[in-house]
């Protein structure tokens, strides 16, 4: 019989160091004595293990000193503490999230987050103009609380139009992979699910369109399975008014208030407009944010208090200078209305088809049918009022409506097809042929309308070119006349014929063989992903290049880098399109300090004129004397619909007669007057709900302690170019990086890098960089490969020295000191204990500082932080002798001990520091504020690494 023993089980605290596997760990929470959860020195969460210590061998480490014989430059300590920043996976400060975001937000974007932060469950309603960075501040937020641990889950609600672009910028700014639940992947998504499991079991972080999610079976599925986090794209798509009652809008509604009643559930609201007047669907928006807010009077000061918790809103003249950064837009806006004429030949072909329009929609009994046929004319007039070409398609397609059933079904699908719908969902699909063929046997070609038809179709197509087309002629003028002038154009047309049509024409018209010009088309033909590779394409190549789409890209796409004019090829029978169009150019980013906004307009169309008029000059005009857009009333919709009856069914198309025929001057005047009035109130909102519940010096202090601990994008820029010329190799300049020959990099260095690289290896200033390139920011894979092989080579001298950028020793003569100095780079770790609203969640930070003392060690008097980090920048100034230097280095390595004290109270210090950083981010008197500080705690853990030595000393003497 043989005794055995239990392994005595190791004792170790969360923050300490522990030696496995050949390599030191850190151990994280959730450790037990039986089970360790471990993170590599200068690794990530992606390293993490788990690990039984009695099968593994795992004993407790410390960490070594530097060594006397391994001294490095003077550069050495600037490199290792970039090095050790870019391998942080979390920050110590209260925003975690930082250092694992590829973005480096302006100072206000700050604001939202500081918010959040204050509330114990985050319900708020971001509302800056539009440009100012809206998606960036709503990603910060989830990017935080799903660090903190308040959340685990992530969903963003949006229209499919957006959907990829919100993947995009999840992944490469916030390191935040997510999956797309649309119509056309929900099927490959739900294949392999589990019995009872559902998507969003499966998938923790998700980007849902909010018109496939709506729906009575889906939206149950996704309320009782949905993330802890909902952000939601365009908000105020989702909320009615009085007399709004839309089905769609009303669903969408449901949904959102279903989210919002469960109180425990994360929600952030996003949108440009949440007011535009309407009082009713203002309430009911920041309802969901907070009940009491649906019935809050906002003109006291109680309510006020209360919506100013929920609610961000600034305008552009807000944060144009905000703390110590200027934010660029765009000076000016300016717009120009260009007419032109039909031909002849156009004008006998447009008469014609009226007339056939006029005598088909007298026939209107009211019936399903009756509707069918009013939509498909006004669908052919709005086609053969923007091209030729696509008035030829719409006169050989059958109506989009045909299948109706009911009036209401022909009239929602009609006005789909027709109409310019401020609903963003409704972009997809928008630009395609509408269709005029209302005879629902299409094999029936004999009969007499569908032979008028095809007559009508055989004229438009002798029409292409710019002699019949006097649209297009004017077009070619105005974008020559853009790119004489410097402006990168781009051309908005309604279909994608027509766009196709335009891009043709403008290809062969535009630039000479010395001065190429690009153009091309994009429609709602492609993907929203190859769309955008599309532009991208375009906009990097030689030349001036012209953009020719459709309304697939007047929402989503960012395109003030590539484009700085916008011409509306079509007008627009919504002034909200008009805006959203040149919303694209002007813009945070736009390098042009005005942008231009060009509208052609038939003079001789029928309503054209009438629409420019009362419409989209008065929204500029309103929009001018207000400081605001909003979209056009209830009201608006009534004028377009007595245009379109008027110029049908009176066979009038002289404007003024049909002004007055219609009674249209007194009913466009009423119009302006509710228009004016709506604008007014969303200006006295914004100023009455003005942020002011974060003062800018709170943002500014939080700014200034980020900036301390995760250094700069210059920081990092410097740090690449120092390893590069280190290690070798050969760095290029470029338009907006460098690139790097990774080729002759150390074998270390080279097997260390991600695979599938270009090289050599393009580095770009911002993201997002296409596959095979790297972008100069902290979570690029990339930099943080090499960021760790600096790091590992530094501590492991049996690395030759040819192939270590940095050590972690060094002495040098300087003008920068007069006595004997000594630099210190120090790895902290704390143990944070998070206040979530399941509890206090306990995580461990790293964090890097620098300290510097005169004289040694036994007397060291310690200087400011603001002088220490300025001696990392010191200059060699003279030549010490090698062995004076390792003897000199061996000395103070030996009395290292002696700092223990100090240095420990160093990050007790850091430690206070971050506890009140943390309290300051969650400052406020409120219950929310209260509860987001409860259990809040920061403790150092000891002994501190130290990470570098450098021994600084005054040019004349010695050590004293």
């Amino acid at each position: 019989m043989t005794a055995t023993t239990t392994p005595r089980p190791l004792d170790v605290a969360v923050g300490g160091l522990v030696r496995a596997r050949g390599r030191e760990w850190v151990v994280l929470p959730g450790t037990t004595p039986d089970f360790l959860l471990l993170q590599p020195l200068g690794g990530g969460t992606a390293d993490v293990v788990g690990v039984f210590p009695d099968e593994v061998g795992v004993e407790p480490a410390t960490f070594p000193p530097p060594r006397a014989d391994d001294l490095g430059d003077s550069s050495a300590a600037a490199l290792l503490r970039t090095a050790l920043r870019v391998g942080f996976s979390a920050s110590a400060g209260p925003f975690r999230s930082l250092a694992g975001t590829s973005v480096s937000p302006r100072s206000y974007q700050y604001v939202p987050l500081l918010l959040a932060l204050r509330q114990d469950v985050v319900r708020l309603l971001i509302a800056d103009d539009v440009g100012i960075g809206k998606t960036v501040e709503a990603g910060l937020i989830a990017a935080e609380l799903l660090a903190q641990g308040s959340v685990q889950r992530l969903a963003v609600l949006c229209s499919p139009a957006l959907a990829e672009q919100w993947q995009r910028e999840l992944a490469t700014k916030f390191g935040i992979d997510a999956v797309l639940v649309l119509t056309s992947t929900v099927k490959s998504l739900e294949r392999g699910l589990m019995m009872n499991e559902s998507i969003f079991d499966r998938h923790p972080h998700v980007i849902v369109s909010t018109d496939f999610i709506k729906s009575d079976r889906r939206r149950h599925d996704f309320l009782q399975r949905c993330p802890e986090l909902v952000l939601v794209d365009e908000a105020h798509n989702c909320v009615g008014g009085a007399g709004q009652g839309q089905r769609s809008r009303h669903q969408r509604f449901e949904l959102l208030r279903g989210l919002a009643d469960d109180p425990t559930r994360h929600l952030v609201l996003t949108t440009a407009t949440p007011h535009s007047g309407d009082d009713e669907a203002f309430a009911n928006l920041i309802g969901l944010c907070n009940p009491d807010l649906a019935t809050a009077d906002l003109g006291t000061e109680r309510g006020r208090r209360l919506l100013a918790r929920h609610f961000v809103q600034r305008r552009r003249g807000d944060i144009r200078r905000y703390l110590d950064e200027d934010t660029p837009f765009p000076r000016d806006r300016l717009t120009l209305d260009v007419p032109y004429r039909l031909a002849p030949e156009y004008r006998s072909l447009f008469e014609d088809v009226l007339s056939y329009a006029r005598d088909l929609v007298r026939q209107d009994r009211g019936d399903a049918k009756g509707r069918v046929r009013w939509w498909s004319v006004l669908a052919l007039l709005r086609a053969l009022a923007s091209s030729p070409r696509v008035a030829e398609a719409t006169l050989r397609t059958r109506a989009a409506n045909i299948d109706a059933a009911t009036v209401q079904e022909a009239d929602a699908v009609g006005r789909a097809a027709v109409l310019d719908a401020d609903d963003d969902e409704a972009l997809e699909g928008i630009d395609t042929t509408p269709g005029a063929i209302t005879d629902d046997t299409p094999d029936t070609a004999s009969s007499s309308d569908r032979r008028r038809l095809l007559g009508f179709a055989r004229r438009a197509a002798t029409l292409r070119g710019t002699e019949q087309d006097r649209k297009l002629a004017a077009l070619t003028d105005q974008v020559r006349s853009l790119l004489a002038g410097g402006d990168q154009p781009i051309v908005f047309c309604r279909f994608i014929d027509t766009a196709h049509y335009v891009a043709e024409h403008l290809a062969t018209a535009l630039g000479t063989k010395r001065a190429p010009v690009s153009v091309i088309s994009v429609t709602g033909e492609l993907p929203p992903a190859e769309r955008e590779r599309r532009v991208a394409e375009l906009t990097v190549t030689h030349g001036a290049h012209v953009l020719v789409a459709t309304d697939c890209l007047s929402e989503g796409v960012n395109l003030q880098e590539g484009f700085s004019a916008v011409v509306h090829y079509d007008l627009c029978w919504n002034p909200t399109r008009h805006e959203q169009r040149e919303g694209r150019v002007d813009r945070f980013l736009q390098r042009k300090d005005i942008v231009r906004a060009i509208t052609l307009y038939g003079e001789d169309n029928g309503i054209d004129g009438i629409v420019l008029d009362v419409l989209i000059r008065r929204h500029r005009a309103i929009a001018k004397a207000t400081g605001v857009a909003v979209p056009v009333p209830g009201e608006g919709q009534g004028l377009i619909d007595a245009l379109a009856e008027g110029l049908l069914l009176r066979g009038e198309d002289s404007r003024d007669q049909l002004m007055l025929d219609l009674e249209l001057t007194e009913r466009s005047r009423e119009l302006e007057q509710a228009w004016t009035s709506a604008a007014e109130k969303e200006k006295a909102s914004r100023a009455r709900y003005a942020q002011n519940t974060i003062r800018p010096e709170e943002v500014a202090a939080e700014v200034e302690e980020i900036r301390a601990a995760l250094g700069s994008h210059g920081d990092l820029r410097d740090f690449l170019d120092s390893t590069f010329a280190a290690l070798g190799s050969t760095v290029t300049t470029t338009d907006d990086g460098f690139t790097a020959v990774t080729a002759t990099l150390p074998l270390g260095a080279r097997t260390s890098l991600p695979t599938g690289l270009r090289e050599p290896l393009p580095f770009h200033a911002e993201p997002p960089a296409e596959r095979g390139h790297a972008v100069v920011a902290r979570t690029d894979p990339a930099v943080k490969a090499i960021a760790r092989y600096v790091l590992e080579s530094a501590l492991d001298p049996t690395v030759p020295a040819a192939e270590r950028p940095a050590r972690r020793a060094g002495v040098m003569r300087t003008t920068e000191v007069t006595t004997r100095t000594t630099v210190l780079l120090l790895r902290l770790r704390f143990h944070l204990g998070l206040p979530t609203p399941t509890g206090t969640r306990q995580q461990v930070a790293e964090d890097a500082c620098v300290v510097a003392f005169e004289g040694p060690p036994s007397q060291a008097v310690w200087l400011p932080d603001d002088r220490a980090e300025a001696l990392l920048d010191a200059a060699p100034a003279g030549n010490v002798i090698e062995g004076m230097a390792r003897g000199w280095m061996q000395d103070l390595l030996d009395k290292l001990d002696e700092l223990t004290p100090a240095l420990n109270t160093v990050a007790d210090q850091r430690a206070e520091r971050l506890l009140s950083a943390h309290g300051r981010a969650r400052a406020g008197a409120s219950r929310e504020a209260q509860a987001s500080r409860r259990g809040l705690s920061v403790q150092a853990q000891r002994p501190v690494d130290v990470l570098s030595v450098q021994l600084l000393m005054p040019v004349a003497g010695a050590p004293r």
